[in-house]
């Protein structure tokens, strides 16, 4: 068990954020949680409000590959995002995010935001640090062209997880494998790698200040379209106004539109690894459009 004692009682959380803060705090308050931990609102001993995740056991680098993500978000002075007040193997905290609608100005700005990020670019395909993506290892070596990385990274390793947990059966892995070995011709132009968040579903994007902040990332160097697709996997709002605004800053390849299903199969993936067999359709669907679309 990480430092800081049991996070099912008040004092262990308490103890949890302290371990990673250096200091006590004034309150936590629990708010749910999802995966393997808690959320928290908490009160820091400054005075400052802030979010938590805490958990009941070590999980192997989740909470310091996701400040390291935020941190290298940030550095790119694109796209808000919290601050890291603290990680550590039992805790993750981060400056509190007031939350407010979306609005049509807001979604506007997000995308040239956006556009901006994904232009401060990345050394290299994957990231320096071992990822996750929820709860679930995200391989992150870099290293080769998009096709191959995408192939070897994001798309066959979380068939093989799937079709090991029952979620996926042999014809859905044989589709993926398809799409796997025809990504050269399906991905469309090249391009350099874009910094992307990685699991950018618009429940990772919240409105705060008239702009979009990004939170829980499963940042690396990757495809920027893939970050697009994800935008549009479960509807985010305004999604009309912010492709527009970021195709006026950096407009999108020839094409781009038919691509989406490529880039939407690997998080279709990732929710067939998490919850179950019921995904194993999407992602039929998706790896069936995705070679459509190559012809």
């Amino acid at each position: 068990m990480p430092p800081g004692g049991d996070p099912g009682t008040a004092g262990g959380l308490a103890a949890r954020v302290a371990a990673v803060t250096g200091a006590p705090p004034r309150r936590v308050q629990p708010a749910g949680g999802q995966h393997r931990w808690q959320h928290c609102r908490v009160t820091l001993a400054t005075g400052e409000q802030a979010f938590a995740k805490v958990a009941a056991t070590g999980l192997d680098g989740v909470f310091e590959a996701e400040a390291a993500g935020l941190r290298w978000l940030a550095d790119a002075g694109a796209v808000p995002v919290p601050r890291v007040l603290g990680a550590g193997p039992g805790a993750l905290v981060v400056s509190w995010v007031d939350g407010e609608p979306a609005s049509p100005a807001a979604a506007e700005r997000f995308g040239r935001d956006l556009a901006r990020l994904h232009a401060a670019g990345a050394g290299s395909f994957g990231a320096p640090w071992a990822g996750f993506i929820a709860s679930l290892p995200l391989p992150n070596e870099p290293g080769g062209s998009w096709p191959q990385w995408y192939a070897a990274f994001r798309l066959l390793p979380f068939a093989r997880r799937a079709v090991d947990a029952g979620a996926l059966g042999p014809d859905g892995a044989r589709l993926v494998e398809e799409v796997a070995g025809r990504l050269t011709a399906l991905a469309g132009p090249a391009e350099p790698p874009a910094r992307l968040h990685g699991d950018c579903w618009s429940g990772n994007v919240l409105w705060s200040g008239g702009r979009g902040v990004l939170i829980d990332p499963a940042a690396h160097g990757g495809h920027r379209e893939s970050d697009l697709a994800m935008l549009a996997l479960f509807g985010a709002p305004y999604l009309d106004r912010i492709l527009a605004a970021y195709h006026e800053v950096a407009p999108l390849a020839e094409g781009w539109r038919q691509r989406v299903p490529l880039h939407q199969l690997h998080p279709l993936l990732v929710h067939a690894c998490l919850f179950g067999a019921g995904y194993a359709g999407p992602v039929l669907h998706t790896a069936r459009a995705a070679l459509a679309a190559g012809g």
